[in-house]
């Protein structure tokens, strides 16, 4: 049997390949318990080398922080634009849709060119003054309580509004996507505004782009079982795609 510093090391080496680890596969190939792996990895968590998360670990901290929208939407600024291009394809004429909030959605407002009338409900302000610049688009804005970290409004008012429609697509921005926890977002009170969004809604496409995978934020919006369709960019790895496709998920890469 190997020792536990050989042990430690063979976990670190392999995370440091892979990216992520799963304790039952850990199990297999070290002939050790799981409870051994896990004291393993905590071991290893707590000098800040991985981070554990459910059934394994991963590299990147799999916990989102809320950001400014002003300074989110400089991250990764040309994956989302390349995303919410293609999203904006997916609008038809006479289409009536809702666009959450956060800054990939916002660069699907940005690139909406619609052949015929179109209307929108959307929970997000700046989402609102962009799609203003469209005479064929007509926005119906959501009212209530404005988190100004995301230029969204949330609550009963909100909510209330969404018990009364039912639109073709939702396009939903995320702040993690994980197979088995589902999506996430930094808040409670958007995670609740989301789901009465999924209500009302026949189709559910999520905006992320891929350092969105493996994370988890604090508010869960829904199992992962209720999306349709996922589009991203080539950030993603092959084995993310495949298991969100098996799940039945069309995953379109930008």
């Amino acid at each position: 049997m190997i020792s536990i510093a050989e042990r430690h090391q063979y976990i670190l080496t392999k995370i440091q390949n892979d990216g992520r680890l799963d304790v039952q596969s850990l199990c297999k190939e070290l002939d050790v318990s799981s409870v051994t792996i896990r004291k393993d990895l905590k071991l290893l968590e707590d000098k800040n080398l991985l981070y554990r998360t459910h059934g394994g670990a991963t590299l990147n901290n799999p916990y989102a922080a809320d950001r400014p929208v002003n300074e989110k939407q400089h991250l990764q600024s040309a994956e989302k634009n390349r995303i919410g291009a293609l999203a904006a394809t997916l609008i038809e004429e006479n289409d009536s849709i809702i666009i959450a909030s956060g800054t990939s959605v916002l660069s699907l407002a940005r690139n909406i060119q619609p052949k015929g009338a179109v209307t929108v409900i959307t929970s997000a302000l700046n989402v609102a003054l962009e799609l203003m610049q469209q005479p064929q688009i007509e926005v119906i804005q959501l009212g209530g309580l404005l988190r100004k970290s995301s230029s969204s409004v949330t609550g009963p008012y909100s909510e209330n509004i969404l018990n009364d429609i039912f639109c073709s697509k939702l396009f939903l921005g995320v702040d993690g996507i994980d197979i088995e926890f589902g999506l996430t977002t930094t808040s409670a009170l958007e995670a609740h505004l989301n789901r009465q969004m999924i209500a009302a809604s026949q189709k559910i496409v999520v905006l992320a782009d891929s350092t969105k995978f493996g994370r988890r934020g604090f508010g869960k919006i829904c199992g992962i079982e209720q999306v349709d369709h996922i589009i991203t960019d080539s950030g993603i790895s092959d084995q993310t795609v495949k298991a969100f496709e098996t799940l039945g998920i069309k995953v379109s890469i930008t």
